[in-house]
């Protein structure tokens, strides 16, 4: 009975990841993949296939127009299909483009006007960021956004804090160029700013007072064992309730309030990568889809608006990764129809068709790594 009790607790355990990992993955590439469809019907491009997943098709449809909207075996991504590619990457089918009749020409994508592709491309990662500004608004005028003060409460001895003269009671208003309205906007710019010198205007008895803070690089646990490693000054919050406040928003200051919180992400993310770029920080913290599996199942247990927050922060991150100017990555794309652009003509196909396949081979290295990252991260949890 020890057995099969362990077996069914690992069955449960199991779904509880997989079944979030699946709504929050699925929503994510929907949206994306639906941003790029939506734009090739508007321009006049001929859609063949709608794929959410990779691999053998688990079930599907055809509509009116001809497009197989499908789902398939493989959840770790998806994709739209051109009249006129050869593969899920929209690589140019070169046999297939020579042999096209004028009418077939105008509804392929390779042949379609350049503005009409890169708005085609682009659609895909727009698509991303908008679905994080509605999941913000929404979960903003549902729930409100609760709000605490950024009141200095402790003090850790001998923390960067302490060094640049913070005291209790004191109530911080800006960071460099930043207004503070809460702890949260407080935490945020630290946490990306190790090691990096902030000036800080504090309340302290009814006067304004400058002070200078660097904060140190430290890692520490989140509420779920994860390792991160962050910026830290070493205060902590006000507990007092009197403190605390529940904002809640309209439909027009929900979207605008779901855009800044979207744009906080971009930046965040951004900033990590180009700090990572230059050695700055650690690539520990680049996952794959096993982190991302173990992520939902732990948000998931706070309930369904964390997991929707949760899909939120990862469409804004699929958006901002597929801008990386890689080939068969959107931002691939993007950038041969600058050098058309620049050209005043295309790159001829056989030229794309080998930039698809490095960039094939570089995806697929990062993939494995990040896979690798999630092999190591999950072995220090336990």
């Amino acid at each position: 009975m020890t057995f099969l009790h362990e077996m069914l607790g690992a069955g449960s355990a199991t779904l509880g990841y997989l079944l979030p990992f699946l709504f929050v993955l699925t929503l994510v590439i929907f949206f994306h993949e639906l941003g790029h469809f939506l734009v090739a019907r508007w321009t006049g491009v001929r859609v063949l296939t709608f794929s959410i997943g990779f691999g053998p098709e688990l079930f599907g449809f055809n509509d009116r127009r001809g497009t197989r909207w499908r789902i398939a075996a493989i959840p770790l991504g998806g994709y739209v299909r051109f009249a006129g590619d050869e593969n899920a990457a929209s690589g140019p089918d070169v046999e297939l483009l020579e042999k096209m009749t004028p009418e077939e020409r105008r509804g392929s994508f390779f042949f379609a006007p350049l503005p009409s592709r890169a708005a085609i491309v682009a659609a895909g990662p727009i698509a991303n960021f908008l679905l994080a500004i509605a999941i913000f608004a929404g979960v903003f005028m549902v729930a409100g956004r609760p709000v605490t003060e950024a009141m200095v409460d402790e003090i850790e001895p001998g923390s960067a804090a302490a060094e640049a003269g913070f005291v209790p009671g004191d109530l911080v208003l800006r960071i460099n160029d930043s207004p503070i309205r809460s702890f949260s906007d407080m935490q945020r710019i630290v946490e990306v700013s190790a090691d990096q010198p902030l000036r800080v205007i504090v309340e302290r008895a009814g006067k304004q007072v400058a002070l200078e803070a660097t904060p140190r690089l430290k890692e520490i646990s989140d509420p779920f064992g994860n390792k991160l490693k962050i910026g830290l000054l070493g205060i902590k919050r006000s507990t007092n309730q009197q403190n605390l406040r529940l904002e809640r928003y309209g439909p027009l200051e929900a979207v605008a309030a779901g855009a800044q919180e979207t744009w906080f992400q971009v930046s965040r993310t951004a900033s990590y990568l180009g700090r990572m770029v230059i050695g700055r920080e650690s690539t520990e913290q680049i996952g794959g889809p096993i982190r991302i599996a173990k992520t939902s199942g732990d948000f998931a247990s706070l309930g369904f608006l964390a997991l929707l927050n949760l899909a939120a922060i990862l469409s804004v991150s699929i958006g901002l990764l597929n801008l990386v100017p890689i080939p068969m990555l959107d931002g691939g794309h993007l950038l041969f129809y600058a050098i058309e652009a620049l050209r005043g003509r295309p790159l001829g196909p056989r030229m794309q068709e080998m930039g698809m396949r490095l960039g094939f081979a570089l995806v697929l290295a990062l993939m494995l790594f990040a896979t690798w990252n999630d092999i190591v991260h999950l072995s220090s949890l336990g």
